[in-house]
């Protein structure tokens, strides 16, 4: 579904993320995903779960473009992954935040340079990434932080800095691969409501996870995957 703005240019009004019977399967034989099929409203916030083998982090894969699907279709914020190839593949994970487990931040650059470093790749200008750097910091609460190197501060507070660097790029959608999975009980609590709040700022949030304390906190959809298969009557 398409609609024009005031500016007269065509914005994309339909769901943000669509699954056609997706098969994923590998070349050992192994299936990792079998004929799923979904939509993610634009705004939504979405818990993608199932245990270890279920076919969470090929999902995610494939949404990301680092691995393509045996067959089906995988829609975008109405652009069928399958037209995207190698040179257009950076410009598109440009509008996706992604979050990881080990928060993969770099050791030898400071807070405020691990975020500044997701805007300088796409070329954009030193006062536009000091601006956007202090706003991300500020949304997750570590302005005070900014000169810290991630050695110097907890899980939760690197997480946090993961999520800033996932949104000063102002992406519509944040993709989040168990962010929680290295972090106490309390610091995943923080985590998933500051996700939250990103969502409430308008953003769609998928986040893949098995914990199913986090998951009934927050009361939110859920897609389940049971090895590779899509959970209908379980959702």
């Amino acid at each position: 579904m398409e609609q024009k703005n005031n500016g007269g240019k065509t914005k994309y009004m339909g769901p943000d993320i669509v699954f056609e019977n997706v098969t994923k399967e590998y070349d050992n034989g192994v299936k990792a995903l079998d004929s799923v099929s979904f939509s993610i409203n634009s705004g939504e916030f979405a818990f993608l779960m199932g245990h270890s083998g279920s076919g969470k982090s090929s999902l995610i894969k494939l949404l990301m473009l680092e691995e393509r699907p045996t067959s089906g279709n995988i829609i975008v914020q109405g652009t069928n992954l399958a037209d995207i190839k190698g040179a257009n593949v950076p410009r598109f994970r440009r509008n996706i935040g992604v979050v990881f487990q080990d928060f993969r931040l770099i050791q030898s650059k400071t807070v405020y340079e691990n975020i500044a470093f997701a805007m300088e790749i796409i070329g954009s200008d030193r006062a536009t990434i000091n601006k956007q750097v202090d706003i991300a910091l500020e949304l997750v609460g570590l302005k005070h932080k900014k000169h810290e190197k991630p050695n110097c501060l907890s899980g939760g507070e690197q997480q946090r800095v993961a999520i800033a660097r996932a949104v000063v790029n102002l992406p519509g959608m944040i993709i989040a691969d168990e962010p929680t999975g290295n972090l106490d009980p309390d610091n995943s609590v923080e985590i998933m409501q500051l996700l939250k709040k990103i969502n409430d700022m308008g953003a769609t949030v998928l986040i893949a996870t098995h914990e199913d304390t986090i998951v009934k906190n927050l009361s939110q959809r859920v897609i389940q995957l049971d090895h590779g298969v899509r959970q209908i009557g379980q959702e």
